[in-house]
């Protein structure tokens, strides 16, 4: 007997390639994801919007917005020079394509269409071209965004290593700009304890920016991700960076301040975090130092979380009741520390010594994050790996600062 079986429910179906094409080319067409544009792909879908586009058959404000690009932009060519750095596009659609966080960009600020007359205001991405090896859908479920100036203190370096590695162990993905300064200095620290971290570029994945930090964004590019709304070949401006920072604010469930000045782009960050409804936190320094002026001015005026550890920024990105309270016991040894970093103390002898896996096992979390954190213990001098394996040094106080990069 055949049939058909008008009750079946079909699941989503697979992008296409004529449909991935068609949103490399609309992810290139405007400078920004205009309400204009998402209303036509809206209302038609990503292959019909971008033939209307090339006949210049939609309204005049969206004539407008195309008219430098509509017919030099070739989506396939885009696609071919994504693929020549290992890089693909994600768009709406595909498995782990982050709506839940990127679609509230569609009311930024509570307007969802420019009606001013001036440059339209930047919506959710059309698309994200993604280098690195992780998924999305993985690496976005569990995300902090950590952000900061770009000539920040030692000071600076040092805490942002320390909640950055903190996080990530606790298996947060960190997720910055790759600028100079705190963005650097977070990657670093969470590729340090084989952790994930994704930067989020201003120009093409495939022009890695700034030069400097060239040898780390590869590093992160190998392990981690890196992304951009921008489409392949396309270079930096000021306004693409400030266009990049509304979606480090989206992707993470929060998004903390270690230094920053008064006026800074990381300021810029956390206004779209707070307009966004993510909770935004923000590392206080010494009175004196103009790098932590913008980071005392959000939270003195505009409802910043004052934190200072690791914990205090899981429980800032929704991760309440994820880490324990502090061991009692002995308060200066003690108080502070993530919860996985407990655990392994408390696997660790005093006299003796056990294996990676013995404390892994013993601790109850995967072998890579004890080794993790049984380096990053060490290069503190908390704990010692001598001839018979790693055992607490029995100096005293746990002291976590992490090496300054």
């Amino acid at each position: 007997m055949t049939g058909r079986y008008p009750d079946q429910v079909v699941g989503p179906q697979p992008v296409t390639p004529e449909q991935r094409s068609a949103y490399a080319y609309l992810s290139a067409v405007t400078e920004r994801p205009t309400a204009q544009l998402w209303d036509l792909v809206d209302a038609v879908g990503p292959v019909e919007a971008t033939d209307r586009i090339r006949r210049r058959q939609v309204g005049d404000a969206l004539i407008d917005q195309t008219e430098a690009r509509h017919l030099q932009v070739d989506g396939d060519q885009l696609m071919d020079a994504a693929h020549e750095v290992d890089a693909r596009l994600l768009v709406p659609g595909d498995p782990g394509w982050p709506d839940w966080a990127l679609l509230p960009l569609d009311r930024p600020r509570g307007r969802r269409r420019d009606t001013s007359g001036g440059v339209p205001t930047a919506l959710r991405p059309l698309g994200l071209w993604w280098r690195g090896p992780v998924e999305p859908e993985r690496a976005l479920s569990r995300a902090v965004a950590v952000v900061g100036t770009r000539a920040p203190t030692a000071y600076g370096r040092a805490v942002t290593a320390d909640l950055s590695a903190g996080v990530a162990v606790e298996d947060f993905t960190v997720v910055s700009g790759g600028a100079f300064g705190i963005d650097a200095a977070a990657h670093r620290a969470v590729l340090g304890v084989g952790g994930t971290t994704i930067a989020v570029l201003a120009g093409g994945v495939d022009r890695l920016y700034p030069r400097g930090n060239d040898g780390l964004l590869r590093e992160v590019a190998r392990t981690g991700a890196v992304i951009s709304e921008q489409p392949p070949g396309t270079g930096v401006t000021r306004y693409r960076f400030l266009d990049r920072n509304r979606i480090i604010a989206a992707l993470g469930s929060a998004t903390v301040v270690v230094e920053a000045a008064a006026r800074s782009g990381a300021l810029s960050t956390a206004a779209w975090a707070a307009a966004l409804d993510r909770p935004v936190g923000a590392v206080p320094g010494p009175v004196t130092s103009v790098a932590s002026v913008g980071s005392h001015l959000l939270i003195r005026d505009r409802g910043a979380v004052l934190v200072g550890r690791a914990a205090e920024v899981v429980e800032l990105a929704g991760g309440m009741g994820e880490t324990a309270d502090p061991i009692r016991g002995d308060a200066s040894s003690w108080d502070g520390l993530d919860d996985i970093t407990r655990r392994v103390l408390e696997a660790l002898p005093t006299r003796g010594g056990l294996a990676p896996g013995e404390v892994a096992a013993s601790a109850g979390i995967p072998p890579n994050t004890a080794r993790a954190v049984l380096g990053r213990l060490m290069s503190t001098g908390v704990v010692i790996r001598g001839p018979q394996g790693w055992r607490r040094s029995g100096t005293g106080g746990v002291q976590m600062s992490l090496p300054v990069d």
